[in-house]
């Protein structure tokens, strides 16, 4: 069964978007004990296995109040951790991509980094750098690069292969620093969209089904 968030990322691929009234809308917890914060132009989404009331309480909305810094910790509870923030970008995925698979990089922090959040991980790659795809944030195709050195430009043509590697026309996800501006230029240059922005949190010494004591994630 998909995350109700799931069909709200797909709409804003197609360019739909809730009204922006300033709503805070509070979703189950996403799989493997993650949370999110996640923004929309006036409108925000909070998956998490708090009560409602005790959302309320930590007074987000939806125009920037649910990615303050004290709803996050809020949110996270005393033990838990707070992912960094990014934009969320989306583009659609072109098809016939060649780029070599890589299980020779299982080690490599970056892959290590979507294995401990998303599932189903590919990781595909060549002297230029690594790609990794896999079923992201409530279940979306998300997709992240990492080049093998810097100063050489070749994030763009890296990043045009890793969107050949999805069928053409299938929307894919991105999460990206915006203070990683190359990386970000990169991105808006092959076509990706910013839809909105979102935080992902494990919970951590909270009291109440959330509140496990749970090891901390990398963001």
């Amino acid at each position: 069964m998909s995350h109700p968030l799931l069909p709200v990322l797909l709409d804003a691929a197609d360019g739909v978007f809730p009204e922006a009234d300033g709503t805070v809308e509070i979703l189950p917890p996403l799989p493997g004990g993650l949370e999110c914060s996640l923004a929309l132009t006036g409108r925000a989404y909070v998956a998490t296995a708090l009560p409602d009331a005790e959302v309320a309480a930590l007074a987000p909305d939806g125009f920037g109040g649910s990615m303050a810094p004290d709803f996050l910790r809020g949110l996270a509870g005393p033990g838990g951790e707070i992912g960094v923030l990014d934009a969320v970008l989306v583009a659609r995925g072109t098809g016939g991509g060649t780029l070599p698979a890589r299980g020779d990089l299982a080690g490599h922090p970056r892959v290590r980094h979507a294995l401990g959040l998303r599932a189903g991980v590919r990781v595909h790659g060549d002297e230029r750098g690594l790609v990794t795809l896999a079923a992201g944030l409530a279940g979306r195709l998300e997709l992240s690069i990492e080049t093998a050195a810097t100063g050489r430009g070749d994030g763009p043509s890296l990043l045009a292969d890793a969107l050949a590697l999805v069928p053409a026309g299938e929307p894919v996800f991105a999460a990206v620093s915006p203070g990683n501006a190359r990386s970000l230029r990169a991105f808006l240059r092959l076509g990706f969209t910013p839809v909105g922005g979102e935080v992902i949190i494990r919970p951590g010494g909270r009291r109440g089904p959330a509140g496990n004591g749970a090891a901390p994630c990398s963001g």
